[in-house]
């Protein structure tokens, strides 16, 4: 008899447990289908009752601090997102979140304290590298934050933050070259978003910039420590120099980077330098999608009604090449970062 009720008991207990479990998962749904429509007070209430079913689940700890974010209660925000970053699972979007709460209130020296230690633990996350860098941005030391953004694109190839900012910073004022090829990258992995339209302008001028050198090689003059890998773009792209004599158009561009593909694997150069991104554009012009892509780019850029009537009048190809773009994902391999960066010595 002692036996069949310490069964009993435990039958009960487990089912009861199981119970709760399946209780707290559907609240947790419920509260972030709240969230999601801005229905902060509702998500609250519910996001309480599932965690008192679920105190311990990690996931609904980290939603529950990035609401109380939204909320724009900090304090709440950062009492929770303490407890969640000392805990031994505590991943890098828990000192993500706990991170944003901080720059949110300005509180910038317990912030770099937070992502200090952050890194300590996840040194090769390109999430935090980006975000100790947008804060030392922030905190007025921009020259600094291109180093975590350096970083970053080293540790993570395939997180477009990183370029983003990188590309950014350049943008006003730095490496040409780096932000004709970052500002390209980050299109490919970040294609469709406010950046990404934002970038397509960039990318623009950058080539306007290129061009209205004269000679493309004059800008072997101008960067610093150019290496193989750009001095080998630079000279391929400047056998294109005469197409840039009537300006630097959609039109014009797809012309030029048509000549820089064929010239650039006609050399091999794709041997010595295996480069995802060429790759890409090389199959783009197989495929006949490429004029496509560089409209995509540069006519979305110079002209948006311009670009629509381009799609109206070649319908098949704009056709095919959105199908292509939805239906892949962007992947750079590793062993493809040809940058060489020199850290700042005031780089931690």
């Amino acid at each position: 008899m002692k036996i069949f009720l310490i069964f009993s008991f435990l039958v009960f207990t487990c089912c009861s447990s199981f119970a709760q479990e399946k209780d707290a998962k559907q609240l947790y749904e419920t509260a972030k289908n709240f969230m999601r429509q801005g229905d902060l007070d509702n998500s609250t209430l519910v996001f309480n009752r599932a965690l008192q079913l679920d105190p311990n689940n990690l996931e609904m700890l980290k939603d529950f601090t990035f609401l109380n974010i939204l909320k724009r209660d900090y304090t709440k925000a950062i009492e929770v997102g303490k407890t969640i970053i000392d805990r031994p699972d505590a991943d890098e979007q828990a000192f993500q979140i706990l991170g944003m709460a901080y720059k949110a209130i300005a509180d910038y020296k317990e912030c770099g304290k937070l992502y200090k230690r952050a890194l300590k633990k996840f040194p090769v996350s390109g999430v935090l590298l980006n975000e100790a860098g947008e804060l030392t941005a922030m905190d007025g030391d921009v020259n600094n934050a291109i180093n975590y953004w350096e970083k970053g694109i080293e540790a993570d190839v395939n997180y477009s933050s990183n370029y983003y900012n990188a590309t950014m910073y350049y943008a006003k004022g730095g490496d040409l070259f780096w932000i004709l090829i970052y500002g390209e990258l980050f299109l490919n992995i970040e294609s469709y978003s406010t950046r990404s339209a934002e970038m397509k302008s960039v990318l623009l001028e950058a080539y306007k910039k290129l061009y209205a050198l004269g000679d493309v090689t004059k800008l072997l003059g101008t960067e610093k420590k150019t290496n193989a890998f750009e001095k080998a773009i630079i000279e391929t792209l400047a056998k294109s120099n005469s197409l840039s004599s009537e300006g630097i158009t959609p039109e014009n561009l797809s012309a030029i980077r048509t000549r820089f593909i064929l010239d650039w694997f006609g050399a091999k150069n794709n041997e010595k330098f295996p480069f995802r991104l060429f790759d890409n554009m090389q199959y783009l012009l197989r495929e006949g999608i490429f004029d496509a892509y560089n409209e995509w780019i540069f006519g979305a850029a110079a002209s948006p009604s311009a670009y629509q009537v381009w799609i109206t009048s070649h319908e098949q190809q704009a056709n095919d090449f959105k199908q292509f773009q939805q239906s892949r994902v962007f992947k750079l391999p590793t062993g493809q970062n040809y940058r060489d960066f020199s850290f700042s010595k005031d780089f931690k």
